[in-house]
C-alpha cells in the first residue's frame, strides 16, 4: 500500500510532537511492506534543527512553496492507495483540494484535536481545514478519543471518525545508561506552552522551590525570559529524539503534563508517556479522563494534581518506583508501540473502504 502524507513535520522534532510519532509510524508501516511519501514545507525553524533527512522505506519531499510541488503531489496521489492531510499542515487546504478530488482513500488525521475544537469554539480560523470542514473525507483520525470523536462529527461534519493514539518505537526508546548532563531527581521534557504552565507550576516548579537541594531538569524550547527558574533547575533547550532515552533514564522520576484543552477533553495521552514507559522510567502525570485506559494509576503511573502529591511521588522508595516503571514498560510494549498503531491504521482503512459513502460512524 502506498500512502501520501501532507504534514507539519517529520524532519525536525524541534517544538512539535508530530515528528517523533510519524517517524515511528512510518517505520512500522515500512516493516509491513507499505510505502510512505511525506510532504513537508521547508521552514527555517525546522531546517535549523533538522534531525532526519530521509524516511527508511519511504520518501521525504521538502519544499519551499506549494506551487513548486503541486504537480508532483498530484502525481504521487494519483498512484497512491491512501492520501492523508494532517492538522497544522501549512498547506493543508491546498493539499486537501488535491486529495479530495482523487480516487484514493481520503483521510484527515488531527494530531491536535482539542486545540482544533477549542479554536472552533472561540471563532479562530483554521488554516488546515477548508470551508466544508471534514465532511468530504472517507475517514477522520483523531489523536484524541472520547467525546472528541462525536464533536468532530457535530462541529466539522466528519462522517467516519476513529482514534489513532500516539505510540512509541521500542527500538529507539528503551532502557539505556544514564548521562551526567541529564541527571535529575525529577525531569520534564516538553516545549513551553502557556496552558501547561499552571500544572507545571504545581507539579514541578513548586516542588523545586521546596526541595532546594534536589535536582530538577527541563528539556525543551520556547521558554520565555520571564520563566521562574530556580538554582536547582537545569534547562536544556532542545533534546533531539535520539537523546530522549538517555534524558529519561538519567532521572529518578519524569513528569508529563497535559495542555489544558487536551486535559479537559481527556483520552489524549502524550507521546512522552509512551516514550518514558518504554525506557523503563517511572512516570508522574497530571490526571485526566481516560488516562486509566492507557496506564493504571498507582501501579503503572503516579498521578498528581498538586505540589503535595508530587512531593509524595518524589518520596517513594526506589523499589516502589522501579516496580511502577517495570509494569508501565510491560504495558506499553504489549499495547502502545508504533507497530500496534500501524496495524490499527490498516484495519481502519479497510473498514473505511467497505462502508457506504453516506454513512455516519464512529469506530
Amino acid at each position: 500500500m502506498k500512502l501520501v502524507v501532507f504534514g507539519l513535520s517529520i524532519s525536525s522534532s524541534w517544538g512539535n510532537g508530530h515528528a517523533t510519532l510519524w517517524r515511528g509510524l512510518c517505520k512500522a508501516l515500512a516493516a509491513r511492506a507499505h510505502h510512505v511519501v511525506f510532504f513537508e514545507r521547508d521552514v527555517p525553524y525546522y531546517a535549523a534543527h533538522r534531525d532526519l533527512t530521509e524516511i527508511p522505506g519511504g520518501k521525504l519531499v521538502l519544499y519551499a512553496r506549494w506551487e513548486e510541488i503541486r504537480a508532483q503531489a498530484q502525481k504521487e496521489i494519483a498512484g497512491a492507495d491512501v492520501a492523508i492531510v494532517t492538522s497544522f499542515c501549512p498547506d493543508g487546504v491546498a493539499a486537501s483540494e488535491l486529495v479530495l478530488a482523487s480516487d484514493t482513500t481520503r483521510v484527515f488525521y488531527d494530531l491536535d484535536t482539542p486545540i482544533t475544537l477549542e479554536a472552533l469554539k472561540t471563532g479562530k480560523a483554521l488554516s488546515f481545514i477548508g470551508p466544508r470542514g471534514l465532511r468530504d473525507y472517507d475517514l477522520v483520525l483523531s489523536y484524541t478519543g472520547g467525546r472528541a470523536l462525536k464533536e468532530m462529527q457535530m462541529k466539522l461534519g466528519a462522517r467516519r471518525v476513529a482514534p489513532l493514539y500516539g505510540s512509541v518505537d521500542p527500538e529507539v526508546h528503551r532502557p539505556t545508561s544514564p548521562v551526567e548532563r541529564f541527571r535529575a531527581d525529577l525531569s520534564y521534557l516538553g516545549t513551553y506552552a502557556a496552558d501547561r504552565q499552571p500544572m507545571l507550576e504545581a507539579l514541578f516548579l513548586e516542588p523545586a522551590r521546596r526541595l532546594p537541594h534536589t535536582g530538577f531538569l527541563i528539556g525543551g524550547s520556547l521558554y520565555p525570559e520571564t520563566f521562574p527558574w530556580a538554582a536547582n533547575i537545569k534547562h536544556i533547550e532542545h533534546v533531539p529524539p535520539q537523546e530522549h532515552p538517555a534524558f529519561y533514564c538519567s532521572s529518578r522520576l519524569t513528569l508529563s503534563t497535559t495542555r489544558s484543552a487536551m486535559a479537559a477533553m481527556g483520552y489524549c495521552p502524550s507521546g512522552r508517556l509512551f516514550e518514558a514507559a518504554a525506557c523503563g522510567v517511572p512516570m508522574l502525570s497530571d490526571s485526566w479522563e481516560g488516562l486509566d485506559q492507557f496506564f493504571e494509576p498507582g501501579r503503572e503511573i503516579v498521578t498528581a494534581s498538586c505540589a503535595e502529591a508530587a512531593l509524595d511521588a518524589l518520596n517513594l522508595s526506589d523499589g516502589e518506583l522501579c516496580a511502577i516503571a517495570r509494569s508501565a514498560r510491560e504495558r506499553v510494549l504489549s499495547e502502545h508501540t508504533a507497530g500496534h498503531r500501524a496495524q490499527k491504521l490498516e484495519e481502519l482503512l479497510e473498514r473505511a473502504r467497505d462502508i457506504t459513502p453516506d454513512s455516519l460512524e464512529a469506530f
